[in-house]
């Protein structure tokens, strides 16, 4: 099994094969699509990002509200594909894996080959299991998004599989 810890960097990447099993450790940043459409709104006007993206990894999620005693509620992945509209423009700028379930666009594939990126894929339907996996959590911005909001998670022993390597291979795309 193979340990990430952000900053991610180009050796980071290219060991990573399709099908890999590996556990993310440290700081991950969360955020879905309203978050994202910001993102890029910011890129867009010239504007500096909430984080320093370069070589980070984001994870697909908006988390419930956390229950009395517990930092975080159930923080299950969501559709990928949600971001797919904003994810080449990130990648661009440096983002280096991101953290979701199902597949993703052409155009997000060609752009993570381009630029040396992974898609890992975790368990949807097991938000809890994952929630234990997070340690601590910082909202950093678009506070107004409630859930969906810009979050630093602290990550332990956090379980994905490599679903789409730097050089494309998708683990969507392949029989068995």
């Amino acid at each position: 099994m193979k340990v990430l810890r952000a900053p991610l960097n180009g050796k980071d990447i290219i060991e990573l094969n399709m099908g890999d099993e590996v556990l993310v450790q440290g700081m991950v940043y969360a955020a879905r699509d309203a978050a994202h459409r910001l993102m890029v709104e910011s890129l867009m006007h010239k504007d500096n990002l909430p984080f320093d993206i370069s070589g980070q990894i984001i994870y697909y999620t908006g988390p419930c509200p956390a229950a009395p005693g517990r930092i975080i509620g159930s923080a299950g992945p969501t559709t990928s594909g949600r971001m797919d509209v904003y994810t080449p423009a990130l990648l661009g700028k440096g983002l280096k894996a991101m953290i979701g379930k199902g597949g993703r666009s052409p155009e997000v594939i060609q752009a993570m080959q381009e630029h040396g990126a992974v898609y890992l894929a975790t368990v949807g339907g097991a938000g809890a299991y994952l929630a234990k996996r997070i340690k601590s959590v910082t909202a950093i911005a678009y506070p107004e998004l409630g859930p969906e909001a810009l979050l630093r998670l602290e990550v332990r022993d956090f379980p994905c599989i490599v679903a789409i390597d730097s050089r494309g291979n998708n683990i969507y795309q392949t029989t068995y």
